[in-house]
């Protein structure tokens, strides 16, 4: 498959959200217990601590083995006068990234250099470099801030973050430190750039780019080399590769009473000739209609209702295996005309992606994959329901940014559909990124029905 040309570059992920002209102008953007001795005893890792402002962070060590003592911790590193005005010459600059300096108290820091205190200098100045580290890295705006977002970043945790000090002062890069922690995004640049462009008295966009700017720093720094994004308020979802977009078409997100969540997921395959699971929330639409087939329990009772394979399935021909918790994915439709409406917020939760059946062919045939465009339309000419592997598994991303930057700099604003917008701005404005406030309903709502229950519905809960 050619890549678009280079007229074509959206800022990556972002990319091919404008359904107009402009879309060509967008920026490319301690000790043991004792016990027996075990022959060849396996080998554990100390368990990573998450840093705070990170509450999605989740080791990648396994946690059946029971973790060996913890290595006893390093002394506090200490700063020289030169690293410390490095460090409080970042923060006085810190709003070209969006952010607050007086969030993190340079006259403290300040202060603390005149006092002459090594010691106290070093205390200061760490907590300083922890507080702004940890806001390149995840995001000044805490979780509770966030309204259904489930993306965990690992960009950052306690000894990432202590690395990272201890290297800085060592080379005294203590700027270049931070810097190699923002988002390597070319959108986060081309919004940069749009708000060193707006006038300070433009208070509302200015405030509207900050928290676009914020919302690039709650995903990981680096999407991966190929990965499918998809931007709700835009309706839009592409495929890019390289930093480039091999593939971008219209999509449908949930409405307004089914909104679509923010999450992370790898897609491993499709499903052709899907059955759709039709879920308990919209089952009254289904029971007893043509076209529905009950699934009865052992007593004889309906205990759910499917729909089979076929033109009138909501699923349409195709859907993505992409397991997570939310059972978020995308597919294709039976009502493909909906793609022309201009606001199209319309599912119950997932997206419906226009044009799906080439996004499958061209993830299937990658890396010399066999499901081809030609064998993904034979193997669908049979009704038959079979899984389609992909050689390799694609990130998915379905994110929110109601702004993006073009070329010329000019901000193109899309509809806060699902209000969510606020909260996240009024914390982007609170010292601690809002880290106290009570989480959203939909927030509280997905921890009283935990993931396994969400799991156990499986990838057929919503459409």
């Amino acid at each position: 498959m050619k890549l678009l040309p280079s007229s074509f570059l959206w800022f990556t992920a972002l990319a091919g959200v404008v359904a107009t002209p402009a879309v060509s102008q967008v920026r490319p953007m301690g000790v043991p217990t004792a016990r027996p001795a075990v022959a060849n005893p396996p080998k554990t890792a100390t368990p990573e601590a998450p840093v705070p402002g990170n509450p999605d962070f989740k080791s990648d060590q396994p946690t059946a083995t029971p973790p060996v003592p913890p290595v006893p911790p390093l002394p506090p590193a200490m700063w020289d006068a030169a690293n410390a005005l490095q460090l409080l010459a970042y923060i006085r600059q810190i709003g070209l990234e969006g952010l607050n300096p007086e969030d993190y108290d340079p006259t403290g820091l300040q202060a603390a250099l005149q006092a002459g205190d090594p010691v106290a200098l070093s205390a200061a100045a760490t907590q300083r470099f922890n507080l702004v580290s940890s806001d390149l890295a995840l995001g000044h705006v805490k979780k509770p801030a966030r309204i259904d977002w489930w993306v965990a970043d690992k960009d950052l945790d306690a000894a990432k973050q202590d690395a990272v000090l201890r290297s800085a002062l060592a080379q005294h890069n203590v700027s270049a430190a931070l810097n190699g922690l923002l988002p390597m995004h070319p959108q986060y640049a081309a919004l940069k750039e749009a708000l060193a462009a707006t006038p300070p008295t433009d208070e509302a966009k200015r405030n509207r780019i900050r928290l676009n700017l914020d919302r690039w720093r709650w995903l990981p720094r680096d999407l991966g080399q190929k990965y499918i994004i998809v931007n709700v308020p835009g309706f839009h979802a592409t495929l890019v590769e390289n930093g480039i977009n091999r593939w971008k078409q219209r999509a449908i997100a949930g409405k307004l009473s089914t909104p679509t969540p923010q999450l992370s997921a790898l897609a491993t395959g499709v499903i052709l000739n899907p059955w759709w699971e039709v879920p308990k929330s919209i089952e009254h639409e289904a029971a007893g209609k043509k076209g529905f087939v009950p699934v009865k329990g052992p007593d004889g009772k309906v205990q759910r209702w499917r729909q089979p394979p076929g033109p009138t399935n909501a699923l349409g021909q195709v859907k993505f295996v992409m397991p997570n918790s939310k059972a978020i994915y995308l597919h294709d439709t039976n009502a493909r005309s909906r793609f022309n409406d201009a606001t199209r917020a319309l599912s119950h939760g997932c997206v419906r992606t226009q044009h799906i059946l080439d996004l499958a062919a061209e993830l299937g045939s990658d890396d010399g994959g066999e499901w081809t465009r030609e064998k993904i339309d034979e193997t669908l000419a049979t009704n038959k329901t079979v899984q389609a592997n992909f050689v390799k598994p694609v990130p998915v991303y379905i994110v929110y940014f109601s702004s993006a930057a073009l070329l010329d700099g000019r901000i193109v604003e899309y509809k806060d559909l699902y209000g969510r917008d606020a909260k996240a701005m009024a914390a982007l404005q609170m010292k601690d990124g809002g880290a106290g406030l009570a989480p959203a309903k939909s927030d509280q709502v997905a921890v009283q029905a935990p993931a396994s229950k969400a799991k156990a519905a499986g990838q057929v809960a919503t459409r």
